[in-house]
Parts: C-alpha cells; structure tokens; sequence
C-alpha cells in the first residue's frame, strides 16, 4: 500500500511518496551511478538486456532489485502503487515487478514521456510477476506516478495490459484504479473508449485507498502557486485527520494531533501505522526545477515520516549519504515508530526532538546533515 502525488507549476514539479510496506521489511536509499550498456541485468527474478543507466537516488526495499521510489539525474521522479483487478498475478510466472519497472524507468529515461514509453515497452515484452515481498508469495499489479519538470503521467497495468493519462496541474495515486474512459494511450489489447474501471476487483474494497486519496488530492488541488516542498511532507504525515508536522508552517499544524497516531485499530491513514501488519516504511519529497541551472532537491525520511526526519539531499551535486543505505539506520528508525505507537505522548516527545532539527536542516541545508541526524536519535534512545 503506498500513496504518490505530484504538483506541477510555479517553475518546478513537486513529487512526493509513502512507501506502505511490511512492518519489518527494511528500506535503503541509495544513489547510483551512471552504468555503460552491455551484457545481462539481474532483476528481482529475471534477467534482461543492459541498456545501461542514468545516475539515480531510489529507496530500495533491501532484498529486492527494484526501487519503490525515486528521482534520476534528468529530473524524472517515478513511485509506484499496488492495485487490486480482475487478472490474478499468481497465475503468472516470475516476471518483472512494479519496483523493477520504477528502477528501470529511471535508468534508462531523460524525460517523464521516455520513461512511460520505456516502461511499457518492458512490460509488453517481459510481463510482470513474481513475489513483491521478503517473506511472502505476494505478487500485485502496479500502477505508476512518472513526473518531470514539464509534465506528468498515471500509468496503471494489469498483467501486460496498460493504460495511461498524462496529468494536467496534478495528481494523486493510491491502492486503486483511477482512470476510467479518460486514458490516452494503451496496450493494443485495449479498445478505443473502453472503460478501465472495469479492471477493478469487486472483491477488493476500495475505502482504505478512497480516504487517502482524498487526503493527497486536497494537497494537489491547493495547485502549485500555494504549495512546496514542506507542505508535502505535512501530507505525508497525514493521520487521518489534517496535515500536521510542516517545516516552516503555521504553528498550528506543526505538532503532531492531540491524540498522536490515527485513531481506531485500523490505522490506514496516509502515514501507515497498521500494528502488527504494515506501516509506511520510507517516504520522499522531489523538486524538480524547470532551469537546468537549479539543482534537483530531495528529502528522504526512512521508517514512518511521523517518527522520522525529512533529510534534505542535493543527490547529484554531492556526495550520498552512507549512513542513509545502512540497515542499521533504518532500523533506528523503526525503534522510534514502534516507541510512538506504544503510548499516546510518547509520539509528542519524539517529535520534540525531532522537529526542531528538521526545521534548521530545512531552514538551511548543511553539506552533511547526517551527523546532526545521528547525534538527534543518540539523544532519543536509538
């Protein structure tokens, strides 16, 4: 389960992600180099041909190939969705997964179109299947965010089959079908006006996904004029009731709500915290500048963004941050997510020592924020 939204205008393109995953799956964010073209790539269960890749940061479930999100070196930002249709992904073989297809587009694409029309072309020729977690035969469809300075695309698949719509001013994808008849470009097999919705599962209920996503699709309809960066990350950590934890922001809605993680036992807000089954295990916000003479920002925050700090990165102008691709560090993360669901103010004490930090890497990014990041969990316990 994941929510991804992007905002276009105002000289740049905002993207941003929750990653919904196992509890205990750990995350990596990583950034890698340029690679030549030739020979075989391994993916998560297959091998292709090496196209070669773009310079990209992703976060990367660890035992996997395939990134659940990320940005490259010419500003595409791609994050994908799990979704429920009529086709069962058990009654195909191992194939490429979703995540494949986020790492693949990134490689391999300069722009937002490239990347819709590399992904496809993957898809059609290699499918999709396989098991999409560590410990379970979980295989899923996926559904896709793809995003460049100038323009965006919904992309949502189902086995082989795609459709597609580009994004005017924004969008916002969750764990569910969105298009219906307003596609403008699909797989051959997909009839000119044909209704995507009919794709849907009926046995899946979709009311998780519907209050997210009017959750992220109150952010995007603000429109870009009014937004930025730190206004996306207070939708990340959405609980359920507004946005909350804005660097920057109205005071108001900087600290965490009265009653600190999402109420009820089902816990299926924006920020995940399902105890016991799932919760949101990395998230980003990306700017992507129009000029080429402005770098490309990301923020990465590693566990739930609630109990997490938002790192600001400047990806391709420095060098990464190690401790960003450790285990280790996500597990320290972790420690605080299970700490914040574990009383109810114990979230308010985290965030005490946490938000402060963030607002000043925010205020004015260092070169390496990561010591400052360090010394702030040392202080908490983790």
């Amino acid at each position: 389960m994941c929510d991804t939204l992007c905002v276009l205008g105002a000289g740049r393109t905002l993207f941003a992600k929750n990653s919904d995953r196992p509890r205990d799956e750990v995350q990596v964010v990583e950034v890698h180099g340029r690679r030549p073209r030739g020979g075989r790539l391994g993916t998560t269960h297959i091998e292709i041909d090496d196209a070669g890749a773009h310079a990209l940061l992703g976060s990367r479930p660890s035992w996997g190939w395939g990134l659940e999100h990320g940005v490259n070196e010419h500003r595409v930002a791609i994050g994908n969705e799990r979704i429920f249709t009529v086709d069962d992904p058990r009654a195909v073989p191992p194939a490429l997964t979703g995540m494949d297809l986020v790492r693949l587009g990134l490689e391999r694409a300069a722009s937002a179109d490239e990347a819709l029309e590399v992904m496809t072309a993957l898809l059609e020729r290699h499918g999709q299947g396989g098991r999409c977690s560590e410990h379970d035969d979980d295989p899923y469809w996926s559904s896709f965010l793809i995003a460049d300075p100038r323009g965006a695309w919904i992309l949502e698949t189902s086995g082989r089959r795609w459709a597609a719509r580009s994004v005017e001013g924004g969008a916002a994808i969750s764990n569910r079908v969105t298009l219906g008849r307003d596609w403008t470009r699909a797989s051959a097999d997909l009839a000119p006006g044909a209704d995507v919705t009919g794709w849907i599962d009926p046995t899946v209920d979709s009311e998780r996904a519907d209050v997210r996503l009017a959750a992220t699709r109150a952010c995007v309809a603000v429109g870009a004029a009014s937004l930025g960066p730190a206004d996306l990350v207070g939708t990340l950590r959405h609980h359920g009731d507004r946005t909350w934890g804005v660097p920057g922001g109205d005071p108001t809605i900087v600290d965490p709500p009265p009653h600190g993680m999402p109420e009820g036992a089902d816990g299926a807000s924006v920020c995940w915290h399902v105890r016991g089954v799932m919760s949101t295990t990395s998230a980003i916000v990306a700017e992507l500048p129009t000029a080429s003479s402005a770098p490309v920002r990301a923020w990465v925050a590693l566990g739930s963004p609630s109990a997490s700090v938002f790192v600001p990165l400047q990806p391709f102008a420095s060098d990464p941050e190690p401790a960003l691709a450790a285990p280790a560090t996500w597990h320290r993360f972790a420690a605080l997510r299970d700490r914040a669901e574990s009383a109810d103010d114990a979230l308010s004490g985290i965030r005490a020592v946490l938000g402060p930090l963030e607002q000043e890497l925010w205020d004015a990014p260092p070169t390496n924020p990561w010591p400052r990041v360090d010394a702030a969990l040392t202080s908490l316990g983790v």
